[in-house]
């Protein structure tokens, strides 16, 4: 659906349409109305794509976006979004007279009032972000954190909009950076450890196949335990763990070489390569 001009307001506007922009365009056409969603993207053929697929609407360039929805979710790389902000500033700045509108973002490394601050726009309702890969499946774990210009009434409708992306939990600012880098590239180490507990079990003689299958659902069930029990991961670990059985000595083997020292190292390294972004 090609819109140009003309188009009444719509419910969210999504500035990029990449890896993580496209699984949210995707879940939010899952929660409303598609014709309630507008997209657009430097390359409009790409959001053109998505727009035929999803029945959402398109936008021919991010000022139009702006104009013509209540939420701004801006995503694009983190290089180019002082270039997006300056471009959409006169305009986001007119539209804040005329209605409520918030401006939303899942860039990294840019706090809340960077955001205000490139605008010229104080008191302008700033929520942001931090998606994760396994949104695109509606299996994702969203951080996020608002300013104080941002009522209790849009942050559930922006929720409620995001709701097929999986689970969304709200943290003060100065919590983002840790938050969101956890749930951001944990995905990452789970694959990692996924194929590891695959390539130990083709060693030992399962199909490589039947190998990933396996592992893959062992940790998707193992996570789903911890979050529907409620329990400590240490005390369901301790309930797998018979006395001289086989998983205590796996457990012996992981720790003999460094497994949680090096799993801590990871996430407080990947903590301070966020911290130090600009």
């Amino acid at each position: 659906m090609k819109i140009v001009g003309g188009m009444n307001m719509k419910k969210i506007a999504f500035i990029g349409t990449g890896n993580m922009g496209g699984a949210l365009i995707k879940a939010t056409c899952k929660a409303v109305d598609p014709k309630e969603v507008l997209i657009t993207n430097r390359t409009i053929a790409k959001a053109q794509e998505l727009s035929d697929e999803l029945g959402c609407c398109l936008a021919q360039n991010n000022q139009e976006a702006v104009k013509n929805a209540s939420y701004i979710v801006l995503c694009v790389k983190p290089q180019v979004i002082n270039e997006v902000l300056e471009e959409i500033a006169p305009v986001v700045r007119e539209e804040a007279k005329k209605r409520e509108l918030v401006l939303t973002t899942i860039v990294v490394g840019k706090k809340i009032a960077d955001y205000t601050e490139i605008i010229g726009l104080k008191e302008l309702p700033v929520i942001r972000t931090m998606p994760n890969m396994p949104a695109a499946i509606g299996q994702g774990m969203t951080i996020a954190a608002r300013n104080e210009f941002v009522k209790d009434a849009q942050m559930q409708e922006y929720f409620s909009l995001m709701k097929e992306s999986g689970l969304m939990e709200e943290v003060a600012e100065d919590k983002m950076n840790a938050a969101g880098n956890l749930s951001g590239c944990a995905p990452a180490w789970a694959f990692l450890f996924i194929e590891a507990l695959a390539d130990g079990a083709v060693q030992t003689g399962v199909p490589r196949k039947s190998a990933v299958k396996y592992a893959a659902q062992t940790v998707l069930g193992a996570a789903q335990m911890v979050l529907e029990t409620g329990k400590h991961p240490g005390e369901l670990k301790d309930a797998v763990c018979s006395p001289g059985g086989t998983t205590i000595v796996g457990v012996r083997a992981l720790e003999d070489r460094g497994f949680r020292g090096a799993t801590m190292s990871a996430v407080t390294a990947a903590y301070e390569k966020t911290i130090g972004m600009k």
